[in-house]
């Protein structure tokens, strides 16, 4: 089973920024996820929460589940949560963070994750495929 937690103000994709996000839906992208999950032969939990203490409660869970990996899109929580990273830290479960867009053309302080040194790897800004590539790569490992 793989977890894969959507951030802050993702439940608003397809109405928010379109020319930064795209049009998708968040549903739209689980449902992309759930389809690739079933080709795959895994199984997926997928949430979404606004709040960095519900982020950190989730992972915390995971030690209590058997949990392959985490996709997570941290969203803003990836500029400075450190509670975000100490978590993932400390489950030391695989972990590939995500973005639709690329971090590192848009505003400066966007260019800092700190989650990623705690994480497998990152994709940024190829939309969709971020998340598409990032659950292949998490079940390859």
């Amino acid at each position: 089973m793989y977890l894969v937690i959507h951030g802050p103000n993702l439940n608003l994709l397809g109405q928010r920024e379109p020319d930064v996000y795209g049009t998708l839906s968040l549903a739209d992208i689980n449902q992309e996820l759930e389809s690739l999950a079933q080709q795959l032969g895994v199984e997926l939990i997928i949430e979404q929460f606004n709040g960095e203490g519900e982020i950190v409660e989730r992972i915390h869970d995971t030690l209590q589940e058997d949990v392959k990996g985490l996709l997570i899109n941290p969203g803003a929580y990836t500029h400075y949560s450190i509670a975000i990273r100490d978590a993932i830290a400390a489950v030391e479960l695989p972990t590939v963070e995500v973005h639709l867009s690329n971090v590192y053309q848009r505003e400066e302080f966007r260019h800092k994750s700190v989650i990623a040194p705690v994480a497998v790897g990152q994709i940024s800004g190829l939309g969709l495929d971020s998340y598409l590539l990032g659950l292949r790569f998490l079940v390859n490992l």
